[in-house]
């Protein structure tokens, strides 16, 4: 259920490379609020801008001209550490090539944010992340001993050990079967309808967009649609995803 204010707030936002006397408009004055606890996808085609739009949510780019306020702070024109702290506590990211170390095994790269982030005794939190994705039993595997879907759940799992209000997820199927890939997404159903966490999610497959309850459009630096999905799809739960239910809650963002 989406809150009354919103977490996300960006109003008027450009974005502009320039290489050499090569100016390149990659946003062109972007203003959009998501509000906590929605389901959204962001589409477009390639150059449409959407992946510089989705680096700005994250606070991993700035934007050059614009205000973006995240749950009521402009990060904006925030240096480089306050932006990182703001990642490690307000956001997590979920990417289509998983991004796992693969000599380290899955229960240590969800440590990995704790590590960053200097907290202690957090592997308990890390276990009950992985246990409600359906891992319980491949905490010491390594990468190339899982699938892609059980890769692609550790990252998940990755994401929520810092307790995100919002996770950013970058085409996360990509890699993935079409079986597998709509499990995934069944997984970001259950963590948004279950447990409150506020999903945006980049892909231009229109199969998965439909599962969102919310489709933004970009194109050539512009939305050009925002709208409603009338009947969201609900997405294929494997056996594997149904600890889920059982394993210890996110309540109000954190795993407890």
């Amino acid at each position: 259920m989406a809150s009354d204010r919103p977490l996300i707030s960006i109003e008027g936002v450009t974005k502009i490379y320039r290489m050499g006397e090569l100016k390149v408009e990659a946003l062109r004055g972007v203003s959009l609020e998501v509000f906590g606890g929605e389901m959204l996808s962001i589409m477009g085609p390639s150059g449409s801008g959407k992946s510089t739009l989705m680096n700005i949510l994250g606070a991993l780019d700035a934007p050059t001209s614009g205000a973006y306020l995240l749950d009521g702070q402009d990060v904006s024109r925030l240096k480089q550490r306050a932006l990182s702290e703001i990642r490690n506590r307000k956001i997590g990211f979920v990417f289509q090539s998983f991004n796992l170390l693969p000599r380290t095994t899955a229960l240590a790269n969800v440590e990995l944010p704790l590590i960053y982030a200097g907290a202690s005794n957090g592997r308990a939190r890390c276990v009950a992340a992985l246990e409600m994705l359906g891992l319980g039993d491949r905490l010491h595997h390594r990468p190339n001993e899982l699938s892609g879907g059980q890769q692609q759940r550790v990252a998940i799992a990755r994401a929520l050990v810092n307790s995100p209000g919002l996770i950013l997820a970058d085409e996360p199927t990509g890699n993935l079967d079409s079986k597998s890939g709509e499990e995934i997404v069944g997984v970001f159903q259950e963590l948004n309808e279950k447990h409150g966490i506020t999903i945006i999610f980049v892909t231009h497959d229109p199969d998965i967009a439909h599962h969102m309850r919310r489709i933004v459009r970009l194109q050539d630096g512009l939305i050009v649609s925002d709208a409603a999905v009338a009947s969201p799809k609900q997405a294929r739960q494997a056996t594997a995803t149904q600890p889920i239910l059982n394993a210890p809650k996110l309540s109000g963002g954190a795993i407890v």
